[in-house]
């Protein structure tokens, strides 16, 4: 199991050298997904609205075309499956993001969590168990959501 995480989060050798900074990226973009996805699906209602906003989101925020997005979700739909919490994912963005990027990601879950109009106690448990693994205050979490919220 350990050899598995090690792999997901090591940087792969491509040609003999190392591409790390592109493998990084994509391991940041898989983790972020992995977050995404496990929002859409903790009420356990994962609508094929959700799943649309999660890939638009994608295309939206990394410049993805459909096929790559489609094999973005799933890639970290299979790490997300693999793993047993999401401090892994969390320690990834954490070490390679910085606070604003952060609250951007916690701002994408917010419209995930809204786009059925309302939050459910299951999103609200999530949000706030994101807002602590990503480190980011009550003041960040509130202050993304108003942000959202406003912007509706």
């Amino acid at each position: 199991m350990l050899d598995s995480l090690k792999r997901f989060f090591s940087p792969s050798v491509s040609g003999g050298a190392v591409d790390s900074s592109r493998d990084t990226e994509h391991d940041i973009r898989i983790a972020t997904c992995a977050l995404f996805l496990e929002m859409a699906r903790i009420d356990e209602k994962f609508t094929a609205e959700e799943m649309e906003t999660v890939l638009s989101i994608l295309k939206e925020k990394y410049g993805l075309s459909r096929e790559h997005a489609d094999a973005l979700v799933a890639e970290a739909d299979k790490e997300l499956e693999d793993s047993i919490d999401l401090w892994q994912f969390a320690r990834l963005i954490n070490q390679n993001y910085s606070i604003d990027e952060k609250i951007e990601i916690i701002e994408t879950l917010w419209r995930m969590v809204y786009v059925d109009g309302k939050m459910d106690e299951y999103e609200h448990y999530l949000m706030n168990k994101l807002k602590n693994l990503l480190r980011l205050s009550h003041d960040q979490l509130i202050g993304a959501k108003l942000k959202v919220l406003n912007s509706c």
